[in-house]
């Protein structure tokens, strides 16, 4: 296991290791970003595998994956630090009751390490065993633009301030990937300090690809179906596409019921697991279940 990507190619060749198929645009990015200490933005329809490239890098490289789910309304503090207030309630009292600690003393035993509780931002600027860790940013369109801010200066020189400790710098910089699902716009700022890149439905070769990585025990005949199905739902007008972890999902599902082939009633009873809403349940049941299906077959005839 390397430490570190050395080409393109070797990029692509341990991210395979971990069962994440990755093209060579989304490799090149990866690899330059490591090589250079660049921040990684990647953004795209929700399921199709920006989280998993940052968990298939960690474990490629062998480094620890800190994971920063952001929220509406999360803001610097949660991201980097809190002090344990119980804790510290409990030595002020036991200093009072052993007869009075002397104060500046107290004081500064109360805001040290011991009682910090380190969020995911801190985390990663601490030295970590195996080295710098990957630092996973997840839906950083759910923030908002003051968190931003602040991430945009804590990634530029990869160090954070607590008032009551000062400023601690990364002595090894963490492998940064950012995703969003661009339920809003990222500010320009941010997204200049990364490199970028677009990850997009993949084509039907390469969604069989990542479905035989990720359920191999599916017959290659059932595994064209589905993949075919999926992306066939893809170009309907639906509120939520499914996207590639939806397509894994139903597969699994359909090997846990013994199913060998598609039929109107397997994918009647099993439409909860690539369709999420239902209204486009709705709209896909039935009938036009069945025509999908039946299209969907006359293409693949051929092969």
């Amino acid at each position: 296991m390397s430490d570190t990507f050395t080409s393109i190619d070797h990029v692509q060749e341990v991210l395979s290791a971990q069962n994440y198929v990755c093209g060579r645009p989304l490799a090149t990015v990866v690899f330059l970003a490591a090589t250079l200490g660049r921040p990684i933005f990647l953004e795209g329809e929700a399921g199709v595998g920006k989280t998993e490239i940052a968990k298939a890098m960690a474990a490629a490289l062998g480094k620890r994956l800190i994971r920063l789910q952001c929220y509406e309304g999360l803001d610097a503090s949660s991201a980097v630090y809190e002090w344990n207030f119980p804790a510290q309630m409990v030595a002020i009292r036991t200093a009072e009751a052993s007869g009075g600690a002397d104060r500046q003393a107290l004081q500064a035993e109360l805001f040290s390490d011991d009682y910090l509780i380190e969020r995911p931002l801190l985390e990663a600027m601490r030295p970590q065993e195996g080295g710098a860790p990957v630092l996973l940013i997840d839906e950083i369109d759910r923030t908002d633009e003051p968190f931003e801010a602040f991430l945009l200066e804590a990634l530029s020189d990869y160090q954070v301030t607590i008032p009551e400790l000062g400023t601690i710098v990364a002595a090894e910089p963490p492998l940064v990937v950012l995703t969003s699902n661009r339920t809003r716009e990222v500010h320009d700022a941010l997204k200049r300090r990364c490199l970028y890149h677009w990850v997009d439905y993949p084509t039907f070769d390469r969604e069989i690809a990542i479905l035989q990585a990720r359920a191999p025990e599916a017959a290659a005949a059932l595994s064209r179906e589905v993949v075919a199905f999926v992306q066939r739902l893809r170009t309907e007008d639906l509120f939520k596409k499914p996207g590639v972890a939806e397509t894994i999902d139903w597969a699994k599902c359909l090997l846990a019921l013994d199913v060998m082939e598609l039929s109107p009633e397997v994918i009647a009873d099993t439409l909860g697991a690539i369709l999420k809403y239902q209204d486009d349940i709705q709209k896909i049941e039935g009938s036009a279940a069945k025509q999908i299906l039946d299209e969907v077959r006359a293409e693949l005839a051929p092969a």
